[in-house]
């Protein structure tokens, strides 16, 4: 099953890792590896980057964060394929993302000499960038006819659990997921309270939408190590923040509901 209906699917730039990860999804769907193995292997292939970064091997780190990218992917294709969706594998993914986020930019914090106030800035930045990408790319799979709905738009309570997985766990994840997303929620909700009623997103403004989708987040720093300019991610992700106000404008001037 796919996320999106076809014709509601787009160029999504931060989604290059997909073939890589249906390629690893099709070598495991004979396995007893679940997509909770496959998040844990991009979680460690995650905590690789961030070590070698701390070693100054910045084009390695590169390369294992474009690597976490294309096994972030997998876990979700894995779910399809295997017919296996959850709520505990949807939320330690999430949970994962933010907590490498945080790890990564304090690293590069550490290593560039960088302002620490600055840095957790850049990291709200990054978060409130991933989350009106989520949004609106949430809102049109649910309004997607056969689209994958596991995501919801507005969540407020824990859902209940698939079969296979455990509520208690789908409990403590929820509280977890809430915790750590909730204000970054809250914050994009009241900037753009109505896109939820929007029928559709033409395809050219979720591709540019893509470019904050965590992957794309990610190849931008994958790209800015190895050019030694590790500096200047911190200070890039502040001032990448304003095309928020842009695409919000867009949306509300010209897609109503």
């Amino acid at each position: 099953m796919s996320k999106l209906a076809a014709q509601d699917k787009f160029l999504d730039l931060s989604d290059y890792g997909r073939p890589f990860g249906k390629f690893l999804a099709n070598k495991l769907k004979n396995t007893r590896f679940t997509p909770i193995h496959v998040t844990l292997l991009f979680g460690l292939t995650g905590l690789v980057a961030i070590y070698c970064i701390l070693q100054n091997q910045y084009l390695f780190a590169g390369f294992f964060i474009v690597l976490k990218s294309g096994i972030d992917a997998a876990d979700g294709e894995l779910a399809r394929i295997k017919n296996t969706p959850s709520y505990t594998g949807r939320y330690l993914d999430s949970v994962f993302d933010i907590i490498l986020n945080f790890l990564l930019l304090m690293t590069i914090c550490y290593v560039s000499k960088g302002n620490i106030w600055m840095t957790i800035l850049a990291f709200i930045c990054i978060q409130l960038q991933g989350t009106l990408y989520n949004y609106y790319y949430v809102i049109l799979r649910n309004k997607s006819v056969g689209g994958d709905t596991t995501s919801k738009i507005f969540e407020y309570k824990s859902p209940r659990a698939l079969p296979g997985e455990n509520q208690k766990a789908v409990d403590v994840l929820f509280q977890i997921y809430t915790i750590v997303y909730g204000t970054f929620d809250k914050i994009i909700h009241t900037l753009d309270k109505e896109a939820y009623k929007v029928k559709t997103f033409p395809h050219w403004f979720m591709t540019a939408l893509s470019i904050y989708g965590l992957g794309f987040q990610l190849l931008i720093i994958a790209i800015m190590l190895p050019m030694n300019l590790i500096e200047y991610i911190v200070p890039f992700f502040i001032v990448y923040t304003l095309f928020i106000f842009v695409l919000i404008g867009i949306r509300k001037t010209f897609f109503k509901a």
